[in-house]
């Protein structure tokens, strides 16, 4: 074991899977001796050549088409995209090319050896512009999947698997947790699986649902919870695309009650698609309405991230009046 930041883990994966696999390489903006605006991809230029890691123009369109590219012939692209707000330029080459391309040519070719990096959310004070939360626009799309680590070792191993799965992947990062999450992390190579959720608490009264960031969110509420004798069962879903029906609805059938924390805006968060599915599946068991704690429909805002931001006070008021109903 070696002590990390979220940063050095995903930065240890890189290097273990390049050193692994020479068909393996890292592209994207400033990536290269530059090592990337949050240096996730420090030394891997002078490691591996440039060869093997190496800057793009800058265009989001070009380089995913690019990756599309280089993954349909054999190589095993690991593409970044700098922010998440700016992964938009690229939408037609992820929906229409990249999750389809194995389907359309009947499974001649496939962009399943691509993975896409991205820093998502907020929290940094980074403004509009370099703070959103896109992931739900990404969970619409058959043929990809989308995963979300919360600490580092959990980074480690799922972007491990992510590179070596056999679909595209969007790996979103939660970048106010880069330096601020320090752990244990394996230095040997290791996978962690794919559309699993990780139980990170046991508990019996309600199901507190979160990824990324908000998982250390609905933590600190599930501990004011304790003081007042609610009992919270806290879930990582790690995984938006497949997400882990079983393991979510066989908690809420347990405890009777769920609340999902998500950073993006309410109104169509991924958190509608599983209030809607647990629903269907445990309704004879829910005890009370599910809750929904996300941000706000508005552009996210700088003065007032604070008060956008769904945090441990909020999702602490929910789940009393969600225990109360």
């Amino acid at each position: 074991m070696a002590q990390m930041n979220l940063l050095q883990a995903i930065n240890s994966a890189l290097i273990t899977a390049m050193t692994d696999d020479e068909k393996v390489m890292v592209f994207g903006e400033d990536v290269g001796h530059f090592g990337g605006v949050f240096r996730a991809t420090s030394n891997l230029q002078e490691k591996f050549g440039k060869g093997r890691c190496f800057n793009t123009p800058l265009t989001e369109q070009g380089i995913i088409g690019f990756a599309n590219g280089l993954a349909s012939q054999g190589s095993v692209p690991v593409a970044e995209i700098q922010f998440g707000d700016y992964i938009f330029p690229a939408f037609d080459q992820i929906v229409n090319e990249t999750a389809k391309w194995r389907y359309r040519s009947g499974g001649q070719f496939t962009c399943g050896t691509l993975t896409i990096r991205t820093p998502y959310g907020g929290g940094i004070a980074g403004g509009l512009y370099h703070s959103q939360s896109p992931e739900a626009f990404f969970a619409h799309i058959p043929g990809m999947k989308i995963v979300i680590p919360r600490n580092p070792k959990q980074a480690k191993g799922l972007l491990l698997s992510s590179i070596r799965d056999d679909n595209p992947v969007l790996f979103m990062e939660p970048k106010k947790l880069y330096r601020a999450s320090v752990g244990d992390v394996p230095e040997e190579d290791y996978e962690l699986p794919l559309g699993k959720a990780d139980l990170v608490k046991e508990g019996k009264d309600i199901t507190l649902l979160a990824w990324g960031a908000q998982v250390e969110i609905i933590e600190k509420a599930a501990a004011m919870a304790e003081e007042i004798g609610v009992s919270c069962e806290v879930i990582d879903l790690q995984s938006i695309l497949p997400w882990d029906v079983e393991a979510v609805c066989e908690s809420v059938c347990k405890t009777g009650r769920l609340l999902i924390n998500h950073e993006a805006p309410l109104t169509g968060g991924f958190a509608s698609e599983i209030a809607a599915t647990v629903q269907e599946r445990c309704f004879l068991y829910l005890e009370s309405p599910i809750a929904r704690v996300c941000g706000l429909d508005t552009p996210y805002p700088l003065a007032h991230e604070k008060e956008y931001m769904p945090d441990h006070l909020k999702t602490f008021e929910a789940i009393k009046r969600t225990m109360d109903y």
